[in-house]
């Protein structure tokens, strides 16, 4: 029997321009069929904070330059980067297939995710999107946009959106049917389009999901065996970039509530990847999570590397 796995891809797996990205997801497309051939049904979920920064940043750069260019709401920009970003993964993954004659069907689907409007992210937005910027550039935009610039990771600032926490997945019976039939499905992407429920139907909103966050969600409601994380490290370590720093290769969900607790895990970074983990350990009856990097996936499934975190 196959086993479910849900895949959360990182950016560094996609790119900042969609040259960049066509180049890097033919890597990880090898990275998704391998673990296809061995035996899972996979689920990829993704970001998009680069992508939906730039779309939305060319839209607001082309109304302001050229009359009768229309704004396009944030939503929308989500929307149009879970489209691409779907699309080249999908022609890559469908190419490394056909190089190993393997017939398997890959399935993108724009999907809207629900959240409560009354979420107190939305009065302390803290999601990075877009481009990086030194701190000038970026106290220069928010005096002329009002938008919410952060410091990220000693990388640069970039502008910070709410990042309300994930409620249902509408498309969901719609992804299980898909995954039931043995198909490489790719949704919730950047976190899926976030979305308020009112009496007139869903309704897009201003916002970004956290990637890992709408993945643990689906990874629960699939009751996945694995979920899995990728990022730009190989291994979880706490005391980061101190002179005590430790990798970890495995701890409980009581032990990653302590290092929690303790500070360990950036905002914005590790912590709602390690969050994520315990959110689906703790709703799933049976199921692992790994945290490690793209190229360590297949060796980190097999107990090689990584940091597994279990009940």
């Amino acid at each position: 029997m196959r086993k479910r796995l849900v895949i959360a891809l990182g950016g560094n797996a996609l790119g900042k321009t969609p040259e960049e990205q066509l180049r890097l997801v033919k890597h990880t497309a090898s990275t998704i069929v391998d673990l296809s051939e061995q035996g899972y049904d996979v689920i990829i979920g993704h970001g998009n904070g680069p992508q939906v920064g730039m779309v939305n940043l060319a839209f607001e750069f082309a109304q302001k330059h050229k009359a009768g260019t229309p704004a396009m709401p944030f939503a929308e920009c989500g929307a149009m980067t879970q489209g691409y970003i779907g699309y080249h993964l999908q022609q890559a993954i469908q190419a490394e297939l056909e190089k190993r004659n393997l017939s398997i069907p890959v399935a993108t689907l724009v999907t809207q995710v629900e959240v409560d409007p009354k979420d107190p992210a939305f009065e302390h937005p803290t999601k990075p999107v877009g481009m990086f910027y030194e701190k000038e550039e970026a106290e220069a935009l928010m005096a002329e946009t009002g938008y919410t610039f952060t410091e990220d990771s000693g990388r640069g600032y970039r502008r910070v959106v709410a990042s309300p926490q994930p409620v249902s997945i509408v498309e969901l019976p719609l992804i299980e049917q898909l995954v039931a039939a043995h198909n490489i499905v790719i949704t919730v992407g950047g976190g899926g389009i976030p979305v308020f429920k009112d009496t007139c139907g869903y309704k897009g909103v201003a916002a970004v999901i956290d990637k890992d966050r709408a993945s643990s969600l689906l990874a629960l409601n699939l009751q996945a065996d694995f979920l899995v994380i990728l990022t730009t490290v190989e291994k979880v370590c706490i005391n980061y970039r101190k002179e005590n720093q430790q990798d970890l290769s495995c701890m409980n969900v009581e032990e990653a509530k302590r290092y929690i607790a303790e500070g360990h895990f950036a905002p914005g970074s590790m912590l709602p990847k390690v969050e994520s983990c315990i959110s689906y350990l703790e709703g799933c009856e049976k199921g692992e999570a790994l945290i490690t990097s793209l190229e360590k996936a297949k060796e980190a499934l097999e107990g090689k590397t990584g940091t597994r975190i279990v009940k």
